[in-house]
């Protein structure tokens, strides 16, 4: 039997640990670099040990990166090891589900076409996949958070739906890797930040001030965030606590967090934030006060607007006065009680002073816009819509949008309507200033001042089995060039009516005989946003047309496997939904 010398052992062992040492201070790109130049012509960064050949010391070193990449840790010094990772009481995904995210994850990097056109690009699908999961409310198994942060860090679009999936886990993880640090900051992690809480009960006071005054951004957004929404008031005393002491990037988002649960009682707090020494915050706040229709600001916009925009009558007897001073009432046809014409005069702020500035007008307009008519859009986007119904004798909102604007003012006026009925989501004045959908509109693409209209935007404010409806008729009326910015507005999977709206218009291009390549991009959205069950219905399309005279060479090829691509693609969607199904 051969011995080992002390010596000799204590060398053997220094030898493996250096090894291992430096091994696990080379990178991953110097590893690859090494491996693809070959040891020969590339010294990589590990040190063999003792009768080991370099290449076999690169391979052992490869092999150990890979190990630590998989498990979500990079190499650091020694330290105290991590607690023990939170529960997580939501229920696993099922087998078939686990295994098509493995696949998608896998796939995120490449799209999954298998060197076919026609095969459906998994990497778009993901996004919808874990919609639907959290919808069902699945956790992501433990062995995929590592790549699940990986694909949230690759794509922006993914973060706030893997976060969520990912739970308190993915929280606790993401601090162990400065390359997902993205996930304990920002609006992106508030979703996963709240499920650090499972039960769903608040924490205790002290714990939440405690954290309030400690933890990460992301857990104080969301922590605010939870508060206002049980508690408004609480929420709004906590941000009080410590708000002269934020920086002015935390107060801007800590003031937007306040959006979704705004009321009247959070008045004060925001006219004291229209002196922030940010220029941000207090637009921000200007805003959030301009959406409470009986707030001071909102009355004082609207005094400051009525003064600039006015209904009158033109007649020898009043001309220039507005129909309420004259005590005539308008009728539904554009004149006033005793017959006189009527329209809307607009004189613009001939200033911007202090006051205006401190209720969130920007006095510096942008490059080619002119300062008064930059004032005005400003004024009349805070003012409250109802406003010009009681001003103008009672009229509706499309019959105001009807009404004749004098001197070339009514594509700024409307403009600042459009920003208006966005802003305070009413459905009515969009509906009037949409208009039909026969009649194409002017779009945000356009020269000012043609474009005072943006669609999509109008579009978001009415409810969804009315937004499909009116892009349906507009494709059926204009097409699909103008369409795309329509549809990303409308609610997936599309109702039925938009949907045979969009193949047929499609149909129709194919029966033209151009390349499918100018549709590439509204092809892809009906990948994503048709009802999945059409595919059946449209099987008929992947079949190869008969070559029409004068219709490009091989179009019809193309357009064949176009169409198999999106019935492929939609009955992966429909797998999909039914292995994430519970029932």
């Amino acid at each position: 039997m051969t011995s080992t010398t002390p010596v000799a052992a204590s060398t053997s062992v220094a030898a493996t640990a250096s090894s291992t040492s430096t091994a696990s201070t080379a990178s991953w790109d110097d590893l690859v670099a090494a491996a693809l130049l070959g040891t020969e012509r590339r010294t990589p960064p590990v040190a063999p040990r003792p009768g080991q050949d370099v290449p076999s010391a690169l391979l052992d070193a490869a092999a150990l990166s890979t190990v630590r990449r998989r498990a979500g840790l990079r190499p650091a010094p020694a330290r105290p090891g991590p607690g023990r990772a939170p529960e997580d009481p939501r229920p696993a995904l099922p087998a078939a589900a686990r295994s098509r995210l493995a696949l998608l994850l896998a796939d995120r990097s490449a799209p999954g076409r298998g060197g076919s056109r026609s095969a459906p690009d998994l990497a778009e699908l993901l996004p919808q996949w874990l919609a639907l999961a959290n919808h069902h409310g699945y956790r992501v198994p433990d062995a995929l958070l590592p790549a699940l942060l990986d694909a949230a860090r690759a794509r922006t679009d993914l973060r706030a739906e893997a976060l969520t999936l990912g739970g308190p886990r993915a929280l606790w993880l993401a601090r162990l890797n400065p390359g997902w640090k993205f996930a304990l900051r920002g609006a992106a992690g508030r979703a996963s930040a709240s499920l650090s809480e499972p039960s769903g009960a608040a924490p205790a006071p002290d714990e939440e001030q405690r954290l309030w005054e400690e933890g990460l951004f992301a857990e104080r957004v969301s922590l605010l965030s939870a508060a206002r929404h049980r508690d408004p008031a609480a929420g709004l005393a906590l941000l009080s606590g410590t708000w002269p002491t934020e920086r002015a990037e935390d107060r801007l988002m800590f003031l937007d967090s306040l959006r979704d649960d705004l009321s009247p009682s959070d008045e004060p707090f925001l006219e004291q934030a229209l002196s922030d020494r940010s220029r941000n915050v207090r637009a921000t706040a200007a805003e959030l006060l301009s959406a409470l229709p009986d707030s001071a600001l909102a009355t004082r916009m609207a005094e400051r607007s009525r003064g600039c925009v006015s209904l009158t009558a033109d007649g020898p007897t009043a001309d220039g006065l507005t129909a309420e001073a004259t005590g005539d009432r308008p009728t539904g046809d554009g004149l006033a009680a005793d017959g006189r014409t009527l329209r809307i005069t607009v004189r613009p702020p001939d200033e911007c002073d202090s006051g205006m500035q401190r209720d969130g007008v920007v006095p510096k307009p942008p490059s080619g816009r002119g300062e008064r008519s930059w004032w005005l859009g400003q004024l009349v986007e805070a003012t409250p819509l109802d406003r010009w119904t009681e001003w103008f004798g009672g009229r509706r909102p499309a019959e105001i949008v009807a009404l004749p604007v004098a001197d070339g003012w009514q594509a700024d006026l409307h403009a600042a309507w459009c920003r208006a009925a966005v802003r305070q989501r009413s459905a009515e004045w969009c509906r009037a200033l949409l208009g039909t959908p026969a009649v194409a509109p002017v779009t945000a693409g356009e020269a000012a001042p043609a474009a005072w209209r943006d669609p999509a935007k109008l579009l978001s404010a009415l409810p969804s089995r009315e937004r499909a409806e009116w892009v349906a008729e507009f494709i059926a009326s204009h097409g699909l060039s103008d369409a795309f910015r329509l549809l990303g507005v409308c609610a997936v999977p599309w109702a039925e009516p938009l949907g045979r709206a969009v193949v047929d218009a499609l149909d129709i291009a194919r029966d033209a005989g151009s390349y499918p390549w100018s549709f590439s991009g509204v092809m892809g959205l009906a990948e994503r946003c048709l009802d999945p069950t059409q595919a059946d219905r449209l099987e008929v399309l992947t079949a190869i047309p008969d070559e029409r005279e004068g219709a490009a060479p091989g179009a019809g090829g193309y357009w064949a496997e176009a169409f198999q691509r999106l019935v492929g693609t939609l009955r992966l969607r429909e797998a999909m939904r039914a292995e994430l199904d519970p029932s």
